[in-house]
């Protein structure tokens, strides 16, 4: 089976999200399908024991091998970023932006692609000027999983002002 990515346009660059690397069984095959696609930065939303779990364990040195940066954000499944973590969003997210104002690509994972690459990849859609309700039908227009719990929503849309 192919490597999924889905991704809605921002700034002048690509934002995806996807279900995470090697967890069909062969991630160095993921990894080419990333760099094909056009990635520039992956966000990684597992924990670490759930990527060794997944088969992805290898992915940060695949990366670096492919010439993509690679971000470790972890947040524990159908949660959001505990304090610790949510702390080191202001520093992920500017390079994210960086990233997509220089046309690159910034695929985000987390364990199938939904909740927790959905809910960053919104919050990223929302900070890049994209009214939260708009942001959430075009990213749910590409995967409607994305975003699963209200929690996660209230994270993703946190600061924004929602328009009906």
């Amino acid at each position: 089976m192919a490597f999924e990515v889905f991704a809605v346009g921002v700034g002048r660059g690509e934002l995806a999200l996807a279900p995470v690397p090697g967890g069909a069984g062969d991630l160095r095959a993921d990894v080419e399908a990333i760099s094909q696609w056009g990635a520039t930065m992956v966000v990684s939303a597992t924990e670490a024991e759930e990527m060794q779990s997944l088969g992805a364990a290898q992915l940060p040195d695949l990366l670096k091998e492919a010439g993509i940066e690679w971000a470790h954000f972890p947040i524990r499944d159908f949660a959001v970023p505990e304090s610790t973590v949510a702390s080191q969003w202001a520093a992920l997210s500017q390079g994210i932006h960086q990233h997509l104002q220089a046309k690159g690509g910034v695929l985000v994972h987390c364990r199938g692609g939904c909740g927790r690459s959905g809910m960053l990849v919104l919050r990223v859609m929302v900070e890049a000027g994209t009214a939260a309700t708009d942001a959430l039908v075009q990213l749910r227009a590409v995967r409607p999983c994305a975003v699963e719990t209200d929690a996660q929503m209230g994270w993703a849309t946190k600061g924004a002002l929602t328009q009906a």
